[in-house]
């Protein structure tokens, strides 16, 4: 079985998405094994995006991370992070295809609902961030 981290961003919070994003899930065969809501302070979302710290972009996504609640999980199946990749469609909405997470909700490139790590490494390193061995159930 093959893990992987999603996290609901602060604009899915807000505006009342985690239910949907986690039906999305549920429907497709995806489980859920940990989750937790946490707000990142700055140090820790700049941590978090370390990897980006270079791109135009790495302020506002911090600033954006640290805005408000977010839900952080670890997603189990099999194939799970192409499979959630394809749920969430493409970071910019609007490249994404229809049914997807991101074209459903998401209203800019950065307020984009939901992350999901993009490769077995960066999901080992990403679940080890949230959580601990004692947070995910392993039944």
């Amino acid at each position: 079985m093959e893990r992987t981290l999603s996290i609901i961003k602060p604009d899915g919070v807000s505006r009342g998405l985690i239910g949907e994003v986690i039906k999305r899930f549920e429907e497709n065969d995806i489980k859920i094994v940990a989750m937790k809501m946490v707000h990142l302070s700055q140090a820790d979302a700049e941590k978090f995006y370390a990897v980006h710290k270079e791109r135009p972009f790495f302020g506002s996504l911090t600033e954006f991370m640290t805005s408000g609640p977010i839900v952080p999980m670890i997603l189990e199946g099999d194939n799970v992070i192409e499979k959630n990749r394809t749920l969430m469609g493409a970071t910019n909405f609007k490249e994404a295809a229809e049914g997807t997470i991101r074209r459903d909700f998401a209203t800019d490139i950065e307020k984009n609902i939901v992350h999901g790590s993009d490769a077995p490494e960066t999901a080992a390193v990403e679940i080890g961030f949230f959580f601990n061995q004692f947070e995910i159930n392993d039944r």
